[in-house]
This record gives structure tokens, C-alpha cells and sequence, in this order.
């Protein structure tokens, strides 16, 4: 559970949070707020951390950025793979820096574990055993949840059947450690949640001008040379594994690239892939952070960002 905002009238630095879906107008509020509070724009979507994958990744552009310090964007290179609890780190450092040097932290993005594990901790997991892991991962997805049923019942009745990496992290972990991952994160340690005050806000903006969103924003993407982004990484030989080969458009193009036909049926796949993920996120958002957390259900534009960032201010 995320941990909710303190109350007000308390002497705690202060971190404001603006979070959502894909394509809800995140990025603009953020650049906005730290305009007008003397802010530092610190990224927390697992996708814009890559250096790789600046247009994929939507992550804003000089332009955007204007004169607004921005930290923890296109720091990582593609060949690694950015873990939870390195971000949650760099997170930290990044904020204690803002705060230092009299600046408002703004964190901004889409990865609700990012922002869960840098305010709740994370659970103390010891390191999965090679052996056990390369197991796992070979498995059929349907394969490892039957297995996950037998061994740790209430995690298989709670994750979807087909979700890859879910099933395959709580199976590693119980054959792992012999606890299952639940047990495991009854412990978590590290997180600021109480040592900060905390100012959110969750947009979560009409689904159907959202859809709308993602579908425009494609279509930018492809024009400003997503293609040529994807033929870069390709060139590279990387672990087709690896969470910037796993990024979403990144495979759907990398399959047109790869075939030189049936462009038309692949960057489709990648606008539905798109769609996809921006109601998981939003189905995330709407449920999983505290009640008390405000949500902005309205369309960004403009006007509301104005309106918004006086309310943050005050």
C-alpha cells in the first residue's frame, strides 16, 4: 500500500507527486509546477530512465523541458536493466539534492512500483539462486502458474495467468528462499513515505480523449523517427530480455523492421500495445494509491494546468 500524503502543518520537506497514465498530460503539469515553485523535475517512468529510447519513450524534449533542471531521464544505458530499488536510490539522492540546494522535488511519471518502492521500501528478497531463475523464465508462462498454484497458492489466485513477469518473480522467489514473495514483503525497508510531505496528484483524464491521446502521439512518434530509434537498438545485439527491448512500440517495429513488410499491420499492433498499457495504468492509478490522494478527472489542457499548479501552491 502506497503511503498516504502527511497532514498538513508539519515541518517534513516537501515532494510533490504527479502521476497517470501514458499520454495524461504529466509531463506538462511537472515542467509547469517547477516554473513557477522554483522546482527539479525528477523522472519516475521505467521507460524514459534509457538513454535509448527518447522517442518511445515520450520523454520530453529540450524544447519541453525549457529551463527547467530534469534529473533521471536518458541516464541508463540499454544494455542494463533498471531495477525498482535503483531507481528508488537514485530517487532519494536526487531529492535530498533538490532539497539542499531550496528546490521543489517534482517527481513525475507512470511506473506505480517506482513510486511505491521509493515511498513504502522494498521487501528485503534475497538474491534469487542463477540456477533457479533460468528455470523459471524457461517455463511456459501457463507451465509456471500451475506451478505457482501448487506452491504458493494466494499469489496465483491473485495474479492473471498470463502475466509473464509477475508469475515467474513469485515462483523464482518461493523456490528461491522457501517464503513466498508476500511473506517477503510484509518487511519492507527504506522508503521516505514518513520522512517527507507529500503533495500528489493523479491524473486520470476521460478515457476516450486519452485513447485519443496515444493514438496522436504514435503517429509524432513514428514521424519524428521512432523506426530509426528501433533500428538503432537492433543494431546493437541486445538481449531481446531487456526491459528497453521490452518497451511498448519497441517490439512491433522491431518485427516490421525485421520483416520489410506488413508495416501497416505492425505499427497498428504497437498503437493497440499502447492503448493496452495506458488502461493498465490507468486501472492502477484509479485503485491502488491511497483514497486521500486527489485525482484530476478532467481533460489537461492549458487552462486546468494553470489552475492545478496554483492548487499545488497552496
Amino acid at each position: 500500500m502506497l503511503t498516504p500524503e502527511p497532514r498538513t502543518g508539519e515541518s517534513r520537506p516537501r515532494v510533490a507527486l504527479i502521476a497517470g497514465p501514458t499520454a495524461s498530460g504529466k509531463s506538462a503539469l511537472a515542467v509547469a509546477l517547477a516554473k513557477a515553485a522554483g522546482g527539479v523535475v525528477i523522472n519516475a517512468d521505467a521507460s524514459q530512465v534509457y538513454a535509448d529510447l527518447s522517442i518511445l519513450s515520450a520523454r520530453p524534449t529540450v524544447e519541453e523541458m525549457g529551463d527547467v533542471p530534469h534529473r533521471l531521464f536518458g541516464h541508463i544505458d540499454g544494455a542494463e536493466a533498471c531495477t525498482a530499488a535503483r531507481w528508488a536510490g537514485e530517487a532519494k539522492a536526487e531529492i535530498e539534492a533538490a532539497h539542499e540546494a531550496g528546490r521543489l522535488p517534482v517527481l513525475v511519471g507512470g511506473t506505480g512500483l517506482y513510486i511505491r518502492t521509493l515511498l513504502d521500501g522494498i521487501a528485503p528478497v534475497p538474491d534469487i539462486d542463477p540456477a533457479v531463475r533460468a528455470q523459471v523464465r524457461a517455463m511456459p508462462v501457463a507451465e509456471a502458474h500451475a506451478a505457482l498454484t501448487r506452491e504458493d497458492p494466494e499469489a496465483a489466485a491473485h495474479l492473471a495467468p498470463a502475466d509473464t513477469t509477475r508469475v515467474a518473480r513469485a515462483l523464482e522467489v518461493v523456490r528461491s528462499t522457501g517464503r513466498t514473495l508476500k511473506s517477503w514483503q510484509a518487511h519492507k525497508a527504506g522508503g521516505i513515505g514518513d520522512r517527507i510531505a507529500l503533495a500528489p496528484l493523479i491524473l486520470l483524464p476521460p478515457r476516450a480523449w486519452l485513447m485519443e491521446r496515444c493514438d496522436r502521439r504514435f503517429g509524432q512518434m513514428i514521424e519524428r523517427g521512432a523506426a530509426a530509434e528501433v533500428a538503432g537498438l537492433l543494431a546493437r545485439g541486445l538481449d531481446p530480455a531487456l526491459p528497453v527491448m521490452r518497451a511498448i512500440g519497441v517490439p512491433e517495429i522491431a518485427e516490421a523492421l525485421k520483416a520489410n513488410s506488413e508495416w501497416d499491420s505492425c505499427l497498428a499492433k504497437a498503437r493497440t500495445a499502447t492503448r493496452q498499457y495506458a488502461k493498465r495504468q490507468y486501472t492502477w492509478f484509479a485503485h491502488q494509491p491511497p483514497d486521500q490522494w486527489p485525482r484530476e478527472y478532467r481533460a489537461i489542457d492549458d487552462k486546468i494546468i494553470s489552475e492545478l499548479v496554483i492548487k499545488f501552491q497552496s
